[in-house]
């Protein structure tokens, strides 16, 4: 009698280990078969103009689209671009962000028109030497009109656009526009106000965040960390979106050349940019 009822509660043992540990194998391996969660990267390293925007607006389509890319890390190396492409990747960012995180980090440098794309993310790191800021707009006055003898214009500004007048006025809106993208990005965050951020004045990394410009000082691999925290996900991997989206690049010089072939911190066209020119350096 003592051996059947051994053999019974053995029985019994390995039917409650079975229905224990066959749930455990099955969340495994279901677990397995899923994909891991991904933080996704989109790099900007140069000027924001027609090319650079198209890939980046791109890559922000496919991380809204494909829901295994729980957030996204900005990682910008960028002295800004052009006014409408800056505005068109901004818009873009702010659609991806109503879904998803996004975190910015800040290699060398954020300014002007790759500023204003950081305050469309939920946190910004940056460096402590970086140089971030440069709030306001740059632009090219058109000439005083003249008349050209074989051209023949239905208007005074058909050839030129608009008077000077008209473009300080119109730089001035775009300047008050990215303002308040800088007031609506950072919120109580902000420390300065409008008399200090709209001097134009680019800050190194520990400034911007004494100012309340960025909300940190780190890496890349901590805005990963960030973003993936703000997800609450966790075993995820990085990946590049560029890669993902399979885009090919195809860029044109957006920045003069001079005859010898020197690259020149200017835009080869004349227009409006939120763009950082540093100066040139003067020969002794």
């Amino acid at each position: 009698m003592k051996l059947g009822n051994q053999e019974t509660t053995w029985e019994q043992v390995r039917h409650i280990l079975l229905w224990l540990v066959l749930p455990l194998i099955l969340g495994v391996l279901s677990a397995a078969a899923l994909p891991r969660p991904v933080i996704g990267v989109i790099y900007l390293n140069g000027a924001i103009y027609s090319f650079s925007a198209r890939d980046m607006i791109t890559q922000i389509n496919y991380a809204r689209e494909h829901p295994e890319i729980r957030a996204v890390v900005l990682a910008i190396d960028s002295p800004g671009g052009t006014v409408a492409d800056t505005e068109a990747v901004y818009l873009e960012l702010l659609r991806l962000r109503a879904t998803k995180p996004v975190v910015t980090s800040v290699g060398s440098m954020a300014a002007s028109g790759a500023y204003y794309l950081s305050v469309g993310s939920d946190y910004i790191f940056a460096r402590p030497t970086s140089e971030v800021g440069n709030v306001g707009v740059i632009g090219y006055l058109p000439p005083a009109p003249f008349i050209f003898e074989d051209i023949a214009s239905t208007g005074p500004y058909k050839l030129w656009g608009s008077p000077r007048d008209t473009l300080m006025r119109e730089l001035e809106m775009i300047k008050q526009s990215f303002y308040q993208a800088v007031r609506l990005g950072r919120g109580d965050r902000l420390q300065v106000g409008p008399e200090v951020i709209l001097r134009g004045q680019i800050w190194p990394g520990s400034e911007a965040l004494r100012m309340g410009l960025i909300d940190a000082l780190g890496s890349e691999s901590e805005a990963v960390e960030k973003a993936a925290s703000l997800a609450r996900v966790a075993n995820y991997q990085t990946a590049d979106l560029r890669e993902l989206a399979g885009i090919q690049p195809a860029y044109s010089p957006f920045f003069f050349q001079s005859p010898e072939g020197i690259s020149m911190p200017y835009p080869k066209e004349a227009g409006i940019y939120l763009l950082y020119v540093p100066p040139l350096p003067v020969g002794k």
